[in-house]
């Protein structure tokens, strides 16, 4: 039973991590427009900045991984 659980949580295709990815930058969107909201001026765009540069350096270890089980 673990073992099926486990395999929920396993990337195994390239279709898989883009549809991660395109979920963790609509929350990192997200994120940032709340902190462009909070913190207005340029403090706020950096902050935005930083989420959505999350999202590329994850998004680019995730799709190394991907492509190094195949």
């Amino acid at each position: 039973m673990g073992a099926k659980i486990k395999r929920l949580f396993i990337i195994k295709t390239k279709w898989e991590a883009y549809a991660i990815i395109y979920a963790l930058a609509l929350g990192s969107v997200e994120r940032g427009i709340i902190y462009l909201d909070q913190y207005p001026g340029f403090g706020g765009k950096l902050l935005f900045l930083a989420c959505t540069g999350a999202v590329f350096m994850g998004g680019a270890k995730i799709l190394d991984a991907v492509r190094a089980q195949v």
